[in-house]
């Protein structure tokens, strides 16, 4: 399976599309908030890369959910060898992509995960801790369980930190009884972007966001009756763009925080993707700024 990883703004979903394109692939995302209806501007879908010169490129695992619901990394693995199983079985190629590294780590490693149940007790113990606590305890908790899970790019705000500390407790302290993944063959490219490009593609494309309605996006979701805190559990654009209509910031407050917590949010992936090599997986680094087709002859070159 080849799969394409890279940061936010690195145009690592374009490439994706061409390749499928090129070979009769179908995409299987790899976003941890993508999975979500009706939240498209926030988290980039930008759906019209997968139309290339005309033809519809099938994609999985995208608007499956909705918002206000807690997608978790168990359903993901879940949902991906569905997706997977229904592509290979119809006789087209799966082309994994994202930017969730714990997603793509997940299902090319092969983590074996249970469910993990809501902890009443432990939520009520814990509420009411800052973030920085909350970030102390899991921490402390991966040390025990030698857990590479809940990088900090995932985990940004005091729910998704207790989400977190829920499941490393749970596998602390209960038998494994661990679920059975298939290993997947895979080959590994990552766009690897120079970084003041990268901070210069994040800022003009959430100021093109904005203009192309994101805050009417949010306001919509909250008209719906998706609870603030819910939208503010994804972080991000989520986080920010509801403190900015609910009152707590002013526009220019949200743009300033926002423009700041994404690019610290590319950093932490590059960082993530990094510590993936250490951990083992090969990544065939491509430049970002080369041209779309030398990226695609380069894939090619080592896939077919």
């Amino acid at each position: 399976m080849i799969t394409i990883l890279g940061p936010t703004a690195s145009g690592k979903t374009t490439l994706a599309a061409a390749l499928a394109a090129r070979i009769g692939g179908e995409i299987i995302s790899a976003d941890s908030r993508q999975v979500y209806r009706g939240m498209d501007i926030g988290t980039g879908k930008d759906l019209a890369d997968y139309v290339v010169e005309g033809q519809q490129i099938a994609y999985h695992l995208i608007d499956i959910c909705e918002p206000g619901t807690k997608y978790n990394l168990f359903q993901y693995q879940q949902d991906f060898l569905k997706a997977h199983a229904d592509i290979c079985r119809r006789g087209k190629r799966p082309i994994l992509c994202g930017g969730t590294g714990l997603y793509i780590e997940s299902v090319l490693k092969g983590y074996e995960l249970s469910p993990v149940p809501q902890n009443a007790e432990l939520r009520n113990r814990l509420e009411g801790k800052s973030l920085e606590e909350l970030t102390t305890m899991l921490v402390d908790l991966k040390k025990q369980n030698g857990s590479v899970m809940h990088n900090t790019t995932d985990v940004d705000t005091a729910q998704r930190a207790i989400r977190a500390i829920e499941i490393e407790e749970y596998n602390l302290h209960t038998p494994t009884g661990l679920r059975a993944f298939p290993r997947i063959p895979y080959l590994l490219f990552g766009i690897d972007i120079d970084r003041e490009e990268r901070r210069n593609k994040i800022t003009r494309r959430l100021k093109q966001r904005l203009d192309e309605g994101m805050v009417e996006e949010i306001r919509q979701l909250l008209g719906k009756g998706v609870a603030p805190e819910d939208l503010i559990y994804y972080g991000l654009e989520y986080k920010y763009v509801t403190e900015y209509v609910t009152g707590l910031l002013t526009f220019d407050e949200m743009f300033r925080r926002l423009e700041i917590a994404i690019h610290q949010f590319a950093k932490r992936q590059m960082t993530w993707f990094r510590g993936m090599e250490r951990r083992g997986f090969t990544i065939h680094w491509l430049n970002a700024a080369l041209p779309l087709e030398e990226k695609l002859n380069i894939i090619l070159n080592q896939t077919l």
